[in-house]
């Protein structure tokens, strides 16, 4: 009797031992999850603002002296639709990427 309270208590100690490890990995599945999150869209915050640049140069370079000095609005607007262009296009192929993508 004495040996199958020892042997419940043992099996229960190993069991919870388990649980412990499960629990431990998952944290470190979600850990692994959020960081590798944070850096995609830090490089997303990177790539964005490098376009950003590349499109206000763009405007300046080419529609400014198309329209003169006082292109100020024109140039702001063409610079407007193109982010939102650029913005909608990259959304829309993202989702589509995503749909692709086998639910777990």
């Amino acid at each position: 009797m004495a040996k199958d309270k020892i042997y419940e208590k043992e099996v229960k100690k190993q069991e919870a031992i388990k649980k412990a490890i499960q629990e431990a990995h998952a944290v470190r599945r979600q850990f692994v999850k959020k960081t590798l999150d944070l850096a995609t869209s830090g490089f997303g915050l990177v790539a964005a603002l490098a376009w950003n640049e590349v499109i206000k140069e763009t405007v300046n370079n080419y529609i400014r002296p198309l329209f003169g000095k006082e292109s100020g609005l024109i140039s702001l607007i063409i610079y407007a639709i193109a982010i939102t262009f650029l913005a909608v296009i990259v959304t829309y192929n993202l989702s589509k990427l995503a749909e692709k993508e086998p639910k777990n």
